[in-house]
């Protein structure tokens, strides 16, 4: 069982920038591949970054290429993404996730574990 609390969100101006956080519970977090996904209002949940077990590998949506990075400490059960050049339509509630499919990946269905979100509103 791994349990998922992230924060970080917040209100931040167009061209800015913020750090969400995830801390996980469990010891065998460093076994999981770890993913950060957002749902938009009225929009469906979508993909952002994952992480794999060792952070060795990342995988990013177009959207957010070139200006999100996903990172992760094992040693403090965290993992991170740091939105920079924020834009209003990166406005969403963000959630973290965890797969036991160790690699990474974009797949929704592949996440075991969801924490409860953290806001990030974009004002232009």
């Amino acid at each position: 069982q791994v349990q998922l609390v992230e924060s970080g969100g917040g209100l931040v101006q167009a061209g800015g920038s913020l750090r969400l956080s995830c801390a996980a519970s469990g010891r065998t977090f460093s076994s999981y591949a770890m993913g950060w996904f957002r749902q938009a209002p009225g929009k469906e949940r979508e993909f952002v970054a994952a992480i794999s077990w060792s952070g060795g590998s990342t995988y990013y949506a177009d959207s957010v290429k070139g200006r999100f990075t996903i990172s992760r400490d094992n040693a403090k059960n965290t993992v991170y993404l740091q939105m920079n050049s924020l834009k209003p339509e990166d406005t969403a509630v963000y959630y973290c996730a965890a797969a036991s499919y160790g690699w990474g990946t974009n797949l929704e269905y592949e996440y075991d574990y969801w924490g409860q979100g953290t806001q990030v509103t974009v004002s232009s």
